[in-house]
């Protein structure tokens, strides 16, 4: 029989199991695998060291072929898992990265940023805030610099990606650049936001109709940010008084955001498409729903029909920096 001690005193499922005597057991996201050549896809990743001091590190993705006449894209990528698990060494990370790089043709930075609870918000968005600095100061001839970028990257062709959790920290990001220097070095043509981690008090959409998962995710919440303000804490519900005046400041053109028709969070993605086509912002907004799947199906299911079409969506979107730049707004629905 377990000692007191050892009994969960609070399930994060499927995310990680708190005990009694304050130990923390990870029940996801834990494995890892090495960089190196997929032989696959003929990606080609490393993992570098941004910030010695406190260990914030990215791994690194290029195509294995590639010439330094022609600049490429760069793709800045925040993994999933609620802030509180996995990284960018995660197996179904690390594949969907290097099955993106391939198709696409870019550069991909995907940042491991340090996780709750042993490091309490807003300490996954700074250290996101610190890589986008520290790619920044590739513009520089002096510092801590990595050849892939300097070599290879376009500055004036980056994206902020991110999937979950990754996706609210993009949105966070490009309203940061605005107020900052950081543009004058790095030109954010867009934001893609696949299945955005974005949450509220209120219930929307499906979450009306399924209680059970909005306490769920309720639940993940309050232990990932436990302030006053609950499941409307600005980081998490960015509409909180009802406003989308913020959403004009974007610091990008264009923004792709990817639902899934069985995700939870699919009403906030549509909320926050709908928000930001009537803020002002003067970009050019797209949604895409997937029939069929469910939260962050890609990750988990990579080689299926839809992650497939997932995929060529992406890379289409961060292949259109060359292509003359219009005012649209529009939504697809693909199954």
């Amino acid at each position: 029989m377990e000692s007191n001690a050892s009994e969960v005193a609070l399930d994060l499922f499927p995310y990680l199991k708190v005990y009694k005597n304050g130990t923390l057991e990870r029940i996801a996201g834990v494995e890892v695998v090495p960089p190196g050549l997929d032989p696959e896809t003929n990606v080609l990743s490393k993992d570098i060291v941004i910030v010695p001091e406190t260990g914030v590190s990215a791994r690194i993705y290029r195509p294995n072929l590639i010439s330094e006449d022609r600049k490429l894209p760069l793709v800045v990528y925040f993994h999933g898992g609620a802030f509180c698990v996995a990284s960018p060494a995660f197996p179904p990370y690390h594949t969907s990265l290097n099955k993106l790089v391939a198709e696409a043709n870019i550069i991909a930075l995907s940042v491991d940023y340090r996780l709750v609870p042993e490091h309490p918000l807003p300490t996954s968005y700074e250290d996101s805030w610190v890589a986008l600095q520290w790619i920044a100061s590739h513009k520089d001839e002096d510092g801590n610099q990595e050849a892939w970028i300097k070599d290879y990257v376009g500055f004036e062709q980056v994206f902020l990606a991110g999937d979950s959790a990754g996706g609210n920290i993009a949105h966070h990001l490009a309203l940061r650049i605005k107020e900052s220097n950081l543009g004058q070095k790095l030109k954010i043509l867009g934001i893609g936001m696949i299945h955005p981690y974005f949450w509220g008090t209120s219930p929307i959409g499906p979450e009306l109709n399924d209680r059970s998962r909005k306490e769920l995710v309720d639940k993940w919440w309050l232990y990932v940010c436990p302030t006053d303000k609950g499941c409307d804490d600005p980081l998490i519900n960015p509409f909180v008084d009802g406003e989308s005046a913020d959403l004009a400041g974007l610091a990008c053109d264009r923004i792709l955001i990817i639902v899934a028709e069985k995700d939870i969070l699919k009403g906030r993605g549509w909320l926050y498409y709908d928000k930001l086509v009537k803020s002002g912002w003067k970009g050019k907004a797209e949604i895409m729903e997937t029939e069929g799947e469910d939260h962050v199906f890609h990750i988990f299911n990579p080689d299926c029909d839809n992650a497939n079409r997932l995929t060529k969506r992406l890379a289409s979107f961060f292949n259109q920096g060359k292509l003359p730049f219009q005012l649209k707004c529009q939504s697809e629905v693909l199954g």
